[in-house]
């Protein structure tokens, strides 16, 4: 049974109502000033502490107070659903600033390349964009459902609505959050049981059993899992078998049926209108809102827009001139292709556990254009043009879940839905946009003072030290168990995936959290319809207790959240 809002979110669409608009000059005021906060928290911890927050708890408490202001135009602020709009943007602005745009220009500088910061820039700010657009396109298909858990989403989504109805469900949210931060301050990560308590229960399993694994290895067996590259062998496995599972979902099995039934329901904006007999129009959250056309769509105008992308990188890195023409070609389709690859990965990660591995992903998409000898400055761009995706992707993934949440009452619900996502990713591209302005001007400051994100330190490592011989064979070796056990979990499941994000992730006592956590959660609801015979009543109680253990997973998250956010105190 997949997560839901705990309660009905207040102030629910009136029939007819637009949704509030992402360009409302008090919301884009408080907006540009939370992204450029977001923003800089996002550059100060990811070149001092290597981590980037997420910062959307924090946007969504400080759309709250400014509500709270009795001062004419900012009661406004007291919706729910601009506050969902500010808590976008700043999520965004810190993980386009960080993961999607810094973290790639460090790579050419830390080669020594700085005359490439520049075309590297441009080059990740188009990945970002590519990122969000892709996204935005294909949210709530059957590849990224919105009612999948997407963890971090649920987080925001009940941190809003206590703020808004207070009550016993906000005492249960702020019991859990105070709980999630004495364990972060602990060193506990408690924000992986959290996740325990909100996402499938498979997919969640195998991603502690990962963690467990990562863990002990190395004392038990004597053996360093990540300087073997086993999980990411592990993870080369799954993710073949995940795009061929996404390439399977992308068939419109239903065409078939399109035989003369010329009746058709308009659609929104920008999307081609169903056939009323082959795809109905959705009724309520219950039914998704893009169908298996949508989905190929997205998923093929992303390749072509990273295509686009990766001949800009070619031309202004100045590698075009040095490559052969179909060396040049082959890179162009190898990078837009791990583009492509990395988002998704990362994605479905992020969907599934709250965590992505997109370091190790993209250190993956490194070790092929090793073993394909691909040039160092070719390369160097290569892995900066792929780092730039994957982080946005996931992020917008949860404020649209958040958002989803928030307006599942509307009336009517599908015109207000995708009204109010559209808002959302406005929001998020005045986020990016700050992002960028905010990067362009600070990297040089913080690079000639060494403060460089480790992650791309090790990238430039990478490339220089080369590949052992026998790493190529580990990887194609550790691949098989990784698509067996993808391929047994299926689409909905991702076990392969998770159970290599584990892995890569390697938190210590992170697997005991997210494994207790789920046998509470099973503890729990078995406990509940303890005495029910009936199946329709057993039903109720088993959504009963998960909209009660979201509710403390909600909390732990954001909790945990709020301490990563005072990480910053160490940095200042």
């Amino acid at each position: 049974m997949e997560p839901s809002l705990s309660t009905p979110p207040p102030a629910t669409a009136e029939p007819g109502q637009r949704h509030p608009r992402a360009f409302e000059p008090i919301t884009l005021v408080i907006t540009i000033a939370m992204s450029v906060l977001g923003a800089l928290i996002g550059i100060v911890l990811i070149t001092s502490l290597g981590v980037s927050p997420n910062t959307s708890v924090i946007g969504a408490l400080v759309a709250m107070l400014v509500g709270r202001i009795p001062l004419g135009i900012l009661v406004r602020m007291r919706s729910p659903h601009r506050q969902n709009l500010v808590q976008s943007a700043i999520s965004g602005a810190t993980f386009a600033a960080a993961n999607s745009l810094l973290t790639p220009i460090a790579v050419p500088f830390a080669l020594g390349r700085t005359d490439l910061v520049w075309p590297m820039l441009g080059g990740a700010a188009i990945g970002l964009a590519v990122d969000s657009w892709v996204l935005y396109r294909v949210f709530d298909s059957k590849l990224l459902a919105a009612s999948n858990a997407w963890p971090a989403g649920i987080a925001s989504a009940e941190t809003i609505k206590a703020g808004d109805t207070g009550g016993r469900k906000a005492a249960v949210l702020g019991v859990s959050a105070v709980a999630g931060l004495l364990g972060a301050l602990a060193k506990l990560p408690t924000a992986a049981a959290g996740v325990g308590f909100l996402g499938n229960i498979w997919a969640l399993a195998m991603f502690g059993i990962g963690l467990l694994i990562a863990q002990y290895a190395p004392g038990i067996f004597d053996v360093n899992l990540s300087q073997e590259f086993i999980p990411h062998g592990l993870m080369v496995g799954a993710g073949i078998v995940a795009l061929i599972q996404a390439v399977l979902l992308m068939r419109n099995r239903k065409s078939r049926r399109a035989a003369a039934k010329p009746a058709e329901v308009p659609a929104h904006p920008g999307d081609t209108p169903r056939d009323a007999a082959q795809d109905p129009a959705p009724a309520g959250p219950d039914t998704r809102t893009k169908d298996a056309a949508q989905l190929r769509r997205g998923l093929i105008q992303g390749m072509v827009l990273f295509l686009g992308g990766a001949v800009v990188v070619a031309l202004t890195g100045g590698i075009a001139g040095g490559m052969s023409l179909p060396g040049l070609i082959g890179w162009v389709l190898l990078a837009a292709t791990a583009a492509l690859v990395h988002q998704l990965i990362v994605g479905l990660a992020a969907m599934h556990s709250g965590w992505f591995p997109a370091f190790a992903v993209t250190l993956i998409v490194l070790i092929v254009g090793l073993v394909l000898k691909i040039e160092t400055v070719p390369l160097a761009l290569l892995v900066g043009y792929t780092a730039s995706t994957g982080p946005a992707f996931a992020d917008i993934g949860y404020d649209f879940k958040a958002g989803w949440l928030l307006r599942k009452d509307a009336t009517p619900w599908l015109p207000y839905e995708m009204d109010g996502r559209r808002q959302q990713y406005l929001a998020q591209l005045v986020g990016f946009a700050v992002a960028l302005i905010i990067v362009a001007i600070a990297w040089k400051g913080f690079f000639e003072e060494g403060r460089i994100p480790p992650v791309s330190e090790v990238y430039v490592a990478t490339i220089l030290a080369g590949l052992d011989p026998g790493v190529m064979g580990t990887l194609l070796l550790w691949a098989i168990p990784g698509a067996l056990i993808q391929a047994i979990g299926g689409s909905s499941r991702q076990m392969g995936v998770l159970l290599a994000t584990g892995l890569l992730v390697a938190t210590p006592a992170a697997g005991w959290m997210v494994l207790g956590a789920l046998a509470v959660r099973t503890g729990y609801t078995v406990w509940r319809r303890r005495g029910i015979t009936d199946p329709a009543a057993r039903r109720a109680s088993d959504e009963e207790a998960e909209n009660d253990l979201s509710l403390v997973g909600a909390g732990l998250i954001a909790g945990s959240s709020v301490n990563d956010i005072g990480q910053l105190t160490k940095t200042l």
